[in-house]
């Protein structure tokens, strides 16, 4: 039991060591950037739920790409093999992510109006995409390479 015991706080201390904490601060400023193009989009253009919300990770994802693989993971890796991985990561994490929100609000709130319901679908979004996406990011798209591949 102690074995199993010291595994779980080893993996819960590398998983919110300071890696962690920089990925919080790129989140930050990237949430403050994309939900400026999403509620902007929906709200003030009128655009739909799905172009409003992929704006968002269309444009936030340039911007976090660099922040992440620079700042936060400090990945020094050369060649497309990074961009292609952080594109399909973000890509699952937001179809996923979505994809569950709107039909779960739509259910949760079906007494409301649309608008309330997809911007609501939009934060549930925004929530379920972040935790996605730091797994993914964090041991897929930007993953350290074991000692054999390098």
């Amino acid at each position: 039991m102690s074995d199993m015991a010291d595994k779980l706080k080893a993996f819960i201390a590398k998983f919110f060591d300071k890696t962690f904490w920089k990925f919080i601060l790129v989140g930050i400023v990237n949430t403050l950037f994309g939900t400026a193009i999403m509620f902007g989009f929906y709200n003030l253009l009128h655009l739909s739920y799905w172009v409003s919300s992929a704006a968002n990770y269309f444009f936030g994802s340039i911007l976090s790409y660099f922040l992440n693989k620079r700042f936060t993971f400090q990945n020094k890796e050369k060649g497309a093999g990074t961009a292609v991985r952080f594109a399909l990561e973000i890509s699952v994490c937001y179809l996923i992510a979505y994809g569950a929100a709107k039909p779960l609000t739509r259910l949760v709130l079906s007494g409301a109006s649309k608008t309330v319901r997809e911007n609501i679908a939009m934060l549930v979004g925004m929530g379920l995409f972040v935790i996605l996406n730091y797994i993914g990011q964090r041991f897929f798209a930007f993953a350290e390479k074991r000692a054999k591949d390098k």
